[in-house]
């Protein structure tokens, strides 16, 4: 394991300038794993991500509960993980937090056809998804170099963690919660890292 390893406590962030984050996501055909560790949504090439002039392919995404990132010692319910690729092979990973509220109706899609135990990869006829739904209107975000979370936990992914919260209901929470209670790597040392935070 190197030392630029994910999650973290993001408790000391500096203040700086900022691209902003633009995302293009699109419909696409729903494929979802249930892969032994998580609830995970294949995705189909055409969504992206782009941070000043640089475009990410949106991948795959995950659920957490609860989340992996901490904000100032806390977790939030749950996470959702947006993991992108650019083309040249860079990694970039989308956090946004989810909390108690009112019913996604994204997360409420996926669920209704969530396997309920470890199976391959579920092509779903006729069910298209937009995870633009899991986004918060406001994008702003937190950002440092860190790893993917699973093992082999790779190293030189670039995290843009969004501050606001995306509400799912309390049945969503616990239909995940059921299945995976606590599917989440343990809070790493920052090891002089720098978080910055968009103004």
């Amino acid at each position: 394991m190197g030392h630029n390893q994910s999650p973290i406590d993001i408790s000391h962030a500096q203040l700086a300038d900022l691209p902003e984050l633009k995302f293009a996501y699109k419909p696409a055909p729903l494929s979802i794993v249930n892969n032994g560790h998580t609830i995970m949504i294949n995705y189909a090439p055409g969504s992206t991500l782009t941070v000043g002039n640089k475009a990410y392919a949106l991948k795959q995404f995950h659920f957490h509960h609860p989340s992996e990132e901490h904000v100032h010692g806390h977790p939030y319910v749950m996470e959702v993980h947006l993991m992108h690729e650019s083309s040249d092979g860079k990694l970039a990973g989308v956090t946004v937090f989810l909390k108690a509220g009112h019913a996604n109706s994204a997360v409420q899609q996926l669920w209704e056809h969530m396997p309920k135990s470890e199976s391959k990869e579920l092509e779903i006829p006729g069910v298209e998804v937009n995870p633009a739904g899991l986004l918060p209107s406001d994008a702003a975000y937190y950002v440092y170099m860190g790893s993917i979370t699973a093992p082999p936990c790779t190293e030189g992914v670039t995290w843009f963690v969004l501050k606001t919260p995306v509400e799912v209901s309390a049945e969503q929470i616990d239909a995940f919660a059921k299945l995976y209670p606590r599917d989440v790597r343990p809070l790493q040392p920052l090891n002089g890292r720098i978080v910055k935070e968009s103004r």
